[in-house]
């Protein structure tokens, strides 16, 4: 049985029961290494090109799906974790990734109102980047790793059914609230 971590750059984190390793899918780090961060490394023609309505469209995007990402963590594998922890290096791991997550959380908000068309703007979405790809990669070499040795067989089964049932949940009530914002 295959359960899947979501990601906001797609990435699905694979616990697979049997072995209990991970196996990442193809589009590793979509929003890390091809999303909004082209923004940051392009000439400042190429992103005045890309247009407002689409920067503005990119980064609704990576809102939603950080949105899932913090949200299913914070609500179930993070106490999870947390509850397994046996070490100080564990709870360490444990409130890093809650702060990066606030971290996140204060950058998302500067981020969308901030002119696409601006330095700023590309300096904030950089540092997004880079807070991103640290916390999924420090949470795929060090926090799963760990949390495959503190937990067992079943306990890493029922973890990742819940965790694949909150996001499709929480997946639903965002497409249900965009569709109420479409409806006139």
């Amino acid at each position: 049985m295959r359960v899947c971590h979501p990601h906001p750059y797609r990435e699905k984190e694979i616990i697979d029961a049997q072995s209990q390793s991970p196996r990442r899918d193809e589009g590793r780090h979509r929003f890390a290494q091809g999303g909004s961060h082209q923004g940051s490394r392009a000439p400042r023609r190429a992103r005045e090109e890309l247009g407002e309505a689409r920067r503005e469209e990119l980064l609704e995007e990576i809102e939603r799906e950080l949105k899932i990402h913090t949200t299913i963590e914070e609500e179930i594998f993070y106490p999870a974790f947390r509850e397994a922890a046996e070490k100080k290096h564990d709870l360490k791991l444990y409130y890093e990734a809650i702060e990066e997550h606030h971290v996140v959380d204060n950058v998302l908000p500067e981020l969308k109102g901030t002119d696409p068309a601006t330095e700023v703007f590309a300096a904030k979405t950089k540092v997004l980047k880079d807070l991103v790809e640290h916390h999924a990669e420090e949470e795929e070499t060090e926090m799963f790793p760990r949390a495959r040795k503190l937990m067992n067989r079943e306990e890493l089964v029922r973890l990742g059914e819940q965790l694949a049932q909150a996001k499709v949940s929480l997946t639903e009530r965002l497409l249900t609230k965009l569709v109420e914002l479409v409806r006139p």
